[in-house]
């Protein structure tokens, strides 16, 4: 008699993104106020973002130029009739009580992005997330809920509109993802490519950038999506896997206790690393969309279409391929190298001044990314060009100097540029690659160290590296590393 095993149910989650990003144009979606961060509350402020009565908008065609961009970067199809419609916004940060956005004619439609993870043994794993829609809208003010009247006793809240008629893009991502990490990588790729495009800066900590998550859980194996659940209020990426690994398991153990769950917007709660519910979720019927009557339709022509598409950048996707396949980079090496279009630009200058391309992604990832990060600048802000570091990986290369010689004089490189091999010539750092002026400073060391030769010679060998140290020391760093480890092995075993 056997007794039946109860067999786990194993469950998958399905996880969008639904993206704003406010676009880096000098002024507002429908008016000419500054789109400045960071000025005094209500100063970049008009009658058409307040919605004083008898204003018109009009819309800002660098606006449609970058929303036009961004969906040809997601290999989107790009509409050549569409419209703005009005969603009924009852909420004190955007005061006209609607928000002027885009519904059912977006400017663009199905596409994707490719995402890139690599696994244990440093291989790429890429999966392409699909891209539902993106559409042009204009961002709400901000709540500043400030606390309690001393005198009242009552909670008040205050409202800057300078937020108010910034332009947005909103991306809303196919529901293609199963893990926190996907999603993450996801949203970290669709900011490198509003980066490269230069449409948006994408900055997460000052709202340029906002990620919304629509998350259910379902058995493996069953067709039918589950109960879907927003969450809000993420500031980074790394905030989004964690909120999104908290609720596939918060969703997963309620559905084992057979509770139900609601459709509902949630918050990240960053103390205590939980999501809290915050409402019940609208749906579309509330918001009463309907054409707006102030701004005419929107068509792209074939001309402006195809003059945008020839601006675009090399992506970052198409990079890390180039990198992988071109250059021989690992799969690691070529995932940083294109995170930061700068970077990237300054890596291939690099190349073209005759850089090898592993020496200078070596550099560019160590010592280069080590003082820009200490020292919280960008690369295009240090002295050191990159024709000079082509210069000083030549140097390395064919041993005038070496390794330890160029990283001594970077110091001077990065503050005050110049010519590497000026400075080696100036300070007479070229290598010491004769063997009779090695073979002297080595029998120095050897007859000055005779406790730590016995101790070789007695089958304690690592210490060739102690050997080799002194000898490198003696000579500034200028000996010959490779002629003085052959050396000194004669010499250490004669």
């Amino acid at each position: 008699m056997t007794t039946a095993t109860a067999v786990k149910t194993e469950y998958e989650a399905i996880i969008g993104l639904e993206t704003h990003c406010q676009l880096s144009t000098k002024t507002k979606i429908f008016s000419s106020s500054s789109t400045e961060f960071g000025a005094d509350p209500n100063t970049n402020i008009d009658p058409i973002c307040m919605g004083l009565p008898g204003v018109l908008p009009v819309l800002n065609e660098k606006v449609l130029e970058y929303a036009v961009k961004a969906g040809l970067a997601l290999n989107c199809e790009i509409a050549k009739y569409s419209k703005f419609d009005r969603k009924q916004y009852f909420y004190p940060d955007l005061p006209k009580n609607y928000q002027i956005s885009q519904y059912d004619l977006p400017i663009a439609e199905h596409g994707w992005l490719e995402i890139e993870l690599v696994d244990g043994d440093g291989n790429p794993i890429r999966k392409r997330i699909g891209i539902t829609r993106l559409h042009m809208e204009e961002d709400a003010g901000k709540l500043v809920h400030a606390g309690s009247d001393r005198l009242s006793g009552s909670t008040y809240s205050l409202v800057d509109y300078n937020r108010a008629g910034v332009p947005l893009v909103e991306i809303v991502s196919e529901p293609d993802m199963r893990s926190g990490q996907e999603a993450a990588e996801y949203a970290q790729e669709l900011r490198r490519i509003l980066r490269y495009l230069g449409v948006s800066d994408g900055n997460m900590q000052e709202g340029s950038l906002r990620c919304d998550v629509n998350i259910s859980v379902r058995p493996v194996g069953q067709k039918e999506f589950g109960t879907k659940v927003e969450i809000k209020n993420m500031n980074s990426f790394n905030a989004i896997q964690r909120a999104i690994e908290y609720e596939i398991e918060r969703q997963t153990a309620a559905i084992e206790a057979g509770e139900r769950i609601i459709q509902e917007t949630r918050l990240w709660e960053e103390g205590s690393q939980r999501t809290i519910s915050m409402r019940v979720k609208e749906g579309s019927s509330d918001y009463r969309y309907f054409p707006e009557p102030d701004l005419a339709p929107i068509e792209v022509t074939t001309e402006q279409l195809e003059k945008w598409r020839s601006e675009l950048p090399e992506l970052p996707a198409q990079k890390r391929h180039r990198y992988e396949t071109q250059l021989g980079l690992s799969p690691y090496d070529a995932r940083v190298l294109t995170d930061d279009r700068t970077v990237a630009e300054y890596f291939e200058a690099a190349i073209a001044s005759g850089a090898s391309a592993k020496q200078a992604a070596n550099w560019i990832m160590g010592d280069i990314a080590a003082y820009l990060n200490k020292n919280k600048l960008g690369i295009n802000e240090i002295a050191l060009k990159p024709e000079a570091l082509a210069e000083l990986v030549t140097l390395i290369e064919d041993n005038t100097i070496s390794g330890k010689i160029g990283k001594d004089i970077l110091p001077e490189l990065f503050t005050k540029g110049g010519s590497p091999k000026a400075i080696v010539e100036r300070d007479n750092l070229g290598q010491i690659s004769d063997s009779g002026a090695l073979e002297k400073v080595i029998d120095q060391v050897i007859a000055a160290n005779p406790k730590e030769l016995e101790q070789y010679r007695n089958g304690k060998t690592k210490l060739l590296g102690f050997f080799v140290g002194k000898v490198l020391k003696e000579t500034g760093g200028r000996a010959d590393p490779k002629l003085t480890n052959q050396l000194l092995a004669k010499k250490l075993n004669g």
